[in-house]
């Protein structure tokens, strides 16, 4: 696995590769969630490309940036087990040289979800994957249905800029108690991580009312939001309950056809969260 630091490096190594590129953006504290979109790159692309790097333009102050777990040496060991061609690990000065003065920002699907209280990280992100784009040059990229707002702003920004890269968006991986893989279950103590099963319980407790024949988005959402809070402990607090459009993110009033059913939580200062897209029975 070629280790590249520099973008003169990482183009250079772009040039000389043959055959269909994938890659795998990440923040590195690599799990199984990740290590599956390696995966899924494997299974269709010639070379698979991986980038570890903690982006701050998408943490807010106060946000998690210098806690979040950095396993740099794990993280290549579980990477050159998967067969991984080369990993990208570039550092601010490389992301955001001096004087770097241009930001990429979708509308419309940025401000509800978690651009309600986290306004500035999309911005953040799309910016940052644009250029990743930009420098790695792939013929697709991987992403994980567990941040899908994220994937569909990204979906988005690279139809709207014609960047040629094909988004895959791949479902999530979760542990054997329904807790969607991040890697910010490290920050949880065992209370909070007991406690955290109940994201997972609620998306299924409103898939039981859909398929039961339920179809008023607001039932569907004060139903996870009771779940939460009734099976998480007084420690829990939530952030959002939504039950939107799949493709716009847009709140659906009926659930006619597929929605996507969401939620952010917060145990103690941890913030998770998860999704599930269902349809009524046919």
């Amino acid at each position: 696995m070629e280790i590249l630091k520099t973008a003169r490096s990482l183009r250079a190594w772009r040039a000389a590769q043959t055959g269909s590129l994938g890659f795998v953006p990440t923040m590195g504290a690599l799990h199984e969630g990740h290590l599956s979109l390696v995966r899924a790159s494997r299974g269709r692309d010639d070379r698979t490309v991986v980038s570890i790097y903690v982006n701050p333009t998408q943490f807010a102050p106060g946000e998690d940036l210098d806690a979040y777990p950095r396993t740099l040496d794990r993280d290549g060991d579980a990477l050159r087990a998967e067969g991984v061609h080369a990993l990208f690990l570039p550092d601010d000065g490389v992301m955001y040289p001096e004087g770097f003065a241009t930001h990429v920002a979708v509308t419309g699907l940025t401000e509800g979800l978690c651009g309600a209280s986290r306004p500035a990280h999309f911005r953040g992100v799309t910016t940052v994957v644009a250029k990743l784009f930009n420098l790695v040059r792939p013929d697709r990229a991987y992403f994980g249905q567990k941040d899908a707002q994220q994937a569909a702003v990204i979906r988005r920004m690279t139809r709207d800029l014609d960047l040629g890269v094909e988004v895959v968006v791949c479902p999530i991986v979760r542990e054997a108690d329904g807790l969607a893989m991040s890697s910010r279950n490290a920050y949880l103590s065992p209370e909070e991580r007991q406690s955290a099963t109940c994201l997972f319980e609620a998306l299924e407790v409103a898939r039981r009312l859909l398929e039961a024949g339920e179809r008023s988005a607001a039932v569907l959402r004060d139903a996870m939001a009771r779940t939460v809070v009734e099976r998480g402990g007084p420690a829990v607090r939530l952030d959002y309950a939504e039950v939107v459009d799949p493709n716009t993110l847009a709140p659906r009033a009926a659930v006619e056809g597929e929605v996507l059913a969401a939620l952010a939580v917060f145990f103690g200062p941890t913030r998770l969260i998860d999704n599930a897209l269902m349809c009524p029975p046919s």
